[in-house]
């Protein structure tokens, strides 16, 4: 897969603060929560087979991220303590979690509002 783009320098989990922290070769640094992540999972089981598919994720508030495991010099597959762990993340696909994070976000927590859902966190 030589047409990424986008290549990170590093990828670091912190994982009692629960959040994702990756840096790219062209300097962009997102920090990327486990819920977020997990909510905008590529699995077919968050993403579907098709546009309308979708499957709202709820109830991930406090999910983490148990491992990390490469695949290939394209993306990593993360394994969440809620037993999820289909999808691959490619560079490009988190480069653009991070880019589009606050609209994804502010997306996200509106269908929960609309679907009658309140996130709960425990900590």
């Amino acid at each position: 897969m030589s047409d990424n783009k986008h290549h990170p320098n590093s990828i670091n989990l912190h994982q009692k603060s629960r959040v994702l922290e990756i840096e790219f070769e062209d300097g962009a640094r997102f920090e990327l929560s486990c819920e977020y992540l997990r909510v905008y999972s590529p699995s077919a089981d968050v993403k579907g087979h098709g546009p309308g598919q979708e499957v709202l994720q709820v109830g991930k508030e406090n999910v983490n991220i148990k491992e990390i495991e490469p695949v290939g010099n394209y993306a990593i597959k993360l394994i969440f303590d809620d037993g999820h762990n289909t999808g691959l993340y490619t560079w490009e696909y988190l480069y653009e979690l991070g880019e589009a994070k606050e609209n994804n976000w502010t997306d996200y927590l509106t269908a929960l509002k609309q679907a009658g859902h309140t996130r709960q966190l425990n900590d």
